[in-house]
C-alpha cells in the first residue's frame, strides 16, 4: 500500500445499559421475550436505543495522528493522517421514559476499541451534546449525539469496534 496505509474505524457496538432510580433494567436477551407493551408513568423504566453509531469510516495515515468527530457532526485531522473518511458519522442516541423527567446520563471519558487481529486503540475525549441538565421532553423523548477523538499510529492497520456504556437514571 505505499507509505500510506488505511485505516477504517467503527464504534458499533455498544453496551449500552438503562436504570431507573427504582430497578435496573433487565437483560432483554437473557429473559424470555414478551409482547406486552412496557409499563408508562411514574414507576416505569427508562429506555435508551442506539440510533446511529459512531463511525470515524476510514482513516489514510502516514505515521502517527489525531481524529476528532464533535456532537455537532464536524470534524478535524492532525498530525500524519492524510483523510478523515466521507462517510463518518457521529453517534446518535434516544432516551424514552417518564415525560418530563430530569435524567442523568454518563457516558464514559475513553474506551478501548479493538480488531480481530488483536489491535488496540483509544477513543478519548468522548463528549455528547447533552444540555447540562437533561430533562425529557413531554412526550418523554431525548435525543442526543456524541463524538470522540481517536489518537492513532502507523501500525494500527485493521478495523476496530468496542463498547461504549451509557447510563441513564432517574433523579
Amino acid at each position: 500500500m505505499g507509505p500510506h496505509r488505511k485505516l477504517a474505524l467503527f464504534l458499533v457496538a455498544f453496551a449500552a445499559t438503562a436504570f431507573s432510580s427504582e430497578a435496573a433494567a433487565q437483560c432483554r436477551l437473557c429473559d424470555q421475550p414478551t409482547p406486552e407493551r412496557a409499563e408508562e408513568g411514574p414507576n416505569s423504566d427508562v429506555q435508551l436505543r442506539i440510533e446511529t453509531a459512531l463511525n470515524f469510516d476510514r482513516i489514510v495515515l502516514s505515521g502517527a495522528g489525531a481524529v476528532t468527530i464533535r456532537p455537532d457532526g464536524s470534524s478535524s485531522v492532525a498530525g500524519s493522517v492524510d483523510s478523515g473518511g466521507p462517510r463518518a458519522m457521529v453517534g446518535t442516541v434516544l432516551v424514552h421514559g417518564e415525560g418530563g423527567r430530569a435524567v442523568r446520563i454518563e457516558l464514559p471519558k475513553r474506551i478501548e476499541l479493538f480488531s480481530l487481529s488483536g489491535g488496540r486503540i483509544t477513543l478519548t475525549d468522548v463528549t455528547s451534546d447533552l444540555p447540562s441538565t437533561p430533562r425529557l421532553d413531554a412526550a418523554g423523548n431525548l435525543s442526543f449525539r456524541f463524538g470522540g477523538r481517536l489518537e492513532l499510529s502507523g501500525d494500527a492497520d485493521g478495523q476496530y469496534r468496542g463498547d461504549l456504556p451509557i447510563t441513564v437514571e432517574y433523579l
